[in-house]
């Protein structure tokens, strides 16, 4: 009987010891997973690696002698993947078979976007540095976001700044980005001052009581949701958004993006039912272009008004970041901020396309199949880049 009740006793011990197992195994594979998924997501796109990208006979010659110097960073949106931005990629490489190599993010996809902005930002950044790394010959670098993608890069590039300068350092021309030399940072649709004031989401018509609703039901969204809309006030630390408008503590976030030769804004005129006109151009509501300004573009349908870089002198002070309370009060002090650096701004409108109600996706032609009416908007960004 006793021996009877020992084997019973050790049967049950052992059932236990193989869940303990089991449930470490779990956690084991659980940790792993963020590393085992980057592989499979990240998509690096050059005309030198990828035959079935046809870029013609001549572009097929350029790419085989190519050794690509320049660097494109292609940033999707939240809950968005790296072939978010897989048409725009190819057209880089038709163009610039010889020049550039690109690299669409896979380190933020799904629901690693509620992860918040400073998460995705490092990951990012991690994902940067790891690529350049294996390519010793690359000696340039730009950024091409789309919507929170945008916010991603800000944060990434502050990470790959610091890295790389000393804090006390002022000269722009030696100033890198992962130690290579910035040139571009390109966003479309981002909402660069947040979706908390009123009209940055105009999927709900400027109605206070939904927009409101938006706000108190924003943890959907996890910690971006908080982010986004400027909730993340909390031990005397200002909201995210608030201080990339500056440089702060060991994060240089203006100096970061001022490091780049040019920045452009990307922004739709209507139909973006996810962001809002003035937080996607980085102007107040009166700065923005009316109807009768709009000018026609044969070459680019959808592209009604072109901004030149402008930099408005304004005595700026950083007590202002610290002094702003409400949502109005911080709204302009990241307009001020940001535009301390000259934006080249691109407003685009869909109305009269079929697939207007996709403008937030057409214009980065997120799938071809329902966004191709925005092929015109990336030919822009394309014939505008600076190599």
């Amino acid at each position: 009987m006793a021996q009877q009740q020992g084997l019973k006793e050790g049967i049950k011990t052992e059932e236990i010891e193989i869940k303990k197992r089991k449930k470490k195994s779990r956690l084991v594979l659980k940790k792993k997973l963020p590393s085992l998924l980057r592989p499979s997501c990240l998509k690096v796109f050059s005309a030198a690696e990828s035959p079935a990208i046809d870029v013609g006979s001549a572009g097929q010659e350029a790419a085989a002698r190519a050794n690509p110097t320049h660097l494109v960073v292609m940033v999707n949106g939240l809950i968005g993947s790296a072939d978010d931005w897989r048409f725009a990629a190819k057209q880089f490489m038709k163009k610039y078979p010889e020049d550039i190599i690109v690299l669409c993010s896979g380190c933020n996809n799904a629901i690693r976007t509620f992860h918040g902005i400073d998460v995705m930002g490092t990951r990012l950044a991690d994902e940067v540095m790891s690529f350049v790394e294996t390519r010793p010959g690359l000696r340039k670098i730009s950024f091409v976001a789309h919507s929170l993608g945008g916010l991603v890069a800000r944060y990434a590039i502050a990470l790959l700044f610091n890295n790389n300068n000393n804090n006390n350092n002022n000269n722009n021309n030696n100033n890198k980005i992962a130690g290579l030399e910035p040139i571009n940072f390109i966003t479309f649709a981002t909402p660069h001052l947040g979706c908390r004031s009123h009209k940055q989401l105009p999927i709900f018509r400027g109605v206070h009581m939904l927009e409101k609703f938006a706000y108190n039901i924003s943890w959907i969204a996890g910690k971006t949701g908080n982010h986004l809309f400027l909730k993340d006030r909390k031990n005397g630390k200002l909201p995210l958004l608030l201080q990339m408008a500056h440089d702060t503590g060991d994060l240089q976030f203006l100096s970061a993006l001022k490091s780049f030769k040019r920045h452009v804004a990307y922004s739709n005129y209507c139909f973006d039912f996810v962001v809002g006109r003035k937080t996607s151009s980085i102007q107040s509501q009166n700065e923005l272009p009316k109807k009768k300004d709009f000018v026609k573009n044969d070459k680019y349908p959808h592209v009604v008004y072109e901004e030149k870089p402008n930099l408005i002198e304004d005595e700026f002070s950083e007590n202002l970041i610290f002094e702003a309370k409400n949502t109005e009060e911080m709204e302009e002090v990241m307009i001020r901020g940001l535009n301390r650096i000259p934006w080249e701004r691109v407003h685009v409108s869909f109305r009269k396309s079929r697939q207007k109600i996709f403008a937030h996706t057409t214009i980065q032609v997120k799938t071809y199949f329902l966004n191709s009416d925005g092929t015109d908007v990336i030919y822009h960004m394309l014939d505008h880049f600076v190599l």
